[in-house]
């Protein structure tokens, strides 16, 4: 559909993807038994507290985070991936398809400086590509893969 057909093609695109935040918020509001939170979540970030120290002390630990929090990090979407040989790929050109290994309709996996953090399925919001988040990695589930590799 083009942009000119769609009724509201005059809508800024912030207020596409304000919609898509709240029926996010919506569904999650559908399945509140399992905890939200998190950097991810959209919530604020909570500092850390320290149980029975002194006020100076428990202001260290929020000034520490705080100090890490802008700093910037890759996100990537990751579709999928293959191993072939050097010859294979001085054998691509222009057309050409190279198979991956994740199935059609397989959730994306989403990374943080190329360590697995969530897995979602891709959306399109104004002609622009995004990806919900269907599953958030667990710290403990995060340390059990890297034993794996």
């Amino acid at each position: 559909m083009a942009v000119d057909d769609r009724p509201d093609a005059d809508k800024p695109a912030t207020d596409d993807w304000a919609e898509a935040l709240m029926e996010q918020k919506a569904e999650g509001d559908k399945n509140a038994d399992t905890p939200a939170g998190g950097v991810l979540s959209g919530d604020a970030p909570r500092p850390f507290s320290s149980s029975g120290s002194s006020s100076n002390a428990s202001d260290a630990p929020v000034r520490d985070i705080n100090m890490v929090l802008d700093i910037p990090v890759q996100l990537s979407v990751e579709l999928g991936r293959t191993k072939v040989s050097i010859k294979h790929i001085l054998q691509l050109g222009q057309g050409s398809v190279v198979e991956l290994d994740a199935l059609a309709g397989e959730p994306m996996d989403v990374l943080v400086n190329g360590y697995l953090i969530a897995q979602g399925e891709v959306v399109v919001v104004n002609d622009k590509f995004g990806i919900r988040l269907t599953d958030v990695v667990t710290p403990s589930e995060r340390l059990r893969r890297i034993n794996k590799a």
